[in-house]
């Protein structure tokens, strides 16, 4: 069979998608140390034809066109600890970040630079800094940047798959320094503490859930703990994630887990309210339309994780919505890869969404 000279070049797209993703994988940019790869694809962007600059934050802001009909595309540079050796295996790219979610924002990219750049669209692809911590890099951005016509989170949902809300978080660190006493004494320990404090959140969370399936219910998550002392002082440390259905009340919340904190201190980290996006939203409805087109039978998708979409879909008030390829079950996992066709066909997707867009 004969190629063509447009599938040629198709194929020719895909593979330095590819290695754009691997390069990006290759950078290590764990949260909070994101510089380097943010100044290494603004070089390389620029070089594509993007306007690219770094903000205030640290945010990658690269932008391809200059038309008033503005869409963006919203991933992140930053990554969970652990090194993973970047390596192909059986049609997979491995690597730190491969799903969570370079992969996602390398396919989005690599459809981006399909579209023409004179037909009177304007595209912006930002890559956040700090979202697997405290989404400082989409804070910024919902600030700072004017509310486009449509908005896609560039995160892994497969690339049948179409998702359209994400829990809510709570994120809170507690701490405890009492004087040291003698473990056969009568007195809890900063460790005992630290323990029935957790226990108490517990609690809460199944008061607060009530049995409900999985994306309604209050979820908690020990992200981090320690105890010790230095013979005088006893101290303890814990850090909890809250994972949040919609409508549960922020505040109150906050309200209960400071309420809940005995001798100890809370430090709320972030704090973000779940959100749901319309499925019959023109948008969605092109993704559906594009992922049918490339032989996918679409599926909508409610995460229990959180994602920069709590951040950016009520403050800009746009259609919105988070798609990627990758299985996010692999998220943060010392196995992380994307399929390689995986990534091949999200790229279709989003050329075939951009242009009818």
């Amino acid at each position: 069979m004969s190629i063509t000279h447009a599938q040629a070049q198709q194929s020719t797209r895909i593979a330095a998608g590819v290695e754009l993703l691997a390069t990006m994988l290759d950078t290590e940019s764990v949260s909070g140390g994101e510089a380097r790869l943010a100044h290494l694809l603004a070089s390389h962007l620029r070089n594509a034809g993007f306007d690219t600059r770094i903000d205030a934050v640290g945010n990658l802001i690269a932008i391809w066109g200059d038309g008033v009909d503005h869409v963006a595309l919203v991933g992140h540079l930053d990554t969970v600890p652990g090194r993973i050796a970047v390596r192909t295996e059986d049609g997979r790219l491995h690597g730190r970040g491969a799903v969570d979610a370079k992969g996602p924002l390398a396919a989005a990219l690599t459809a981006v630079m399909r579209q023409p750049r004179d037909a009177g669209r304007r595209f912006t692809v930002v890559g956040a800094v700090e979202e697997e911590t405290t989404s400082r890099g989409a804070l910024h951005v919902a600030e700072k940047l004017r509310a486009p016509a449509n908005l896609v989170i560039l995160e892994p949902s497969g690339w049948d798959g179409i998702t359209i809300a994400y829990k809510g978080s709570i994120r809170l660190r507690w701490t405890v320094e009492v004087p040291a006493s003698h473990s056969a004494g009568p007195q809890p320990s900063a460790a005992d503490q630290a323990f029935a404090y957790v226990s108490s959140l517990h609690e809460l969370a199944r008061a607060r859930s009530n049995g409900a399936r999985h994306f309604d219910r209050v979820d908690l998550r020990v992200i981090r703990c320690e105890a010790g002392g230095d013979g005088l002082c006893d101290r303890a440390r814990v850090e909890c994630g809250l994972r949040l259905p919609l409508g549960c009340d922020v505040a109150v919340l906050i309200r209960d887990v400071h309420a809940l904190a005995g001798a100890g201190r809370v430090e709320i980290v972030s704090a973000e309210p779940a959100v749901r996006t319309d499925r019959g939203s023109p948008l969605a409805r092109r993704f559906v339309s594009a992922i049918r087109a490339h032989g996918g039978a679409p599926r909508f998708k409610l995460k229990t994780g959180t994602s920069d979409l709590n951040v950016l879909a009520p403050a800009w008030g746009c259609p919105a919505l988070a798609y990627g390829p990758g299985n996010s079950l692999l998220d943060h996992t010392p196995d992380e890869y994307v399929e390689i066709s995986e990534f091949e066909r999200a790229v279709d997707v989003f050329d075939t969404v951009l242009r009818t867009l």
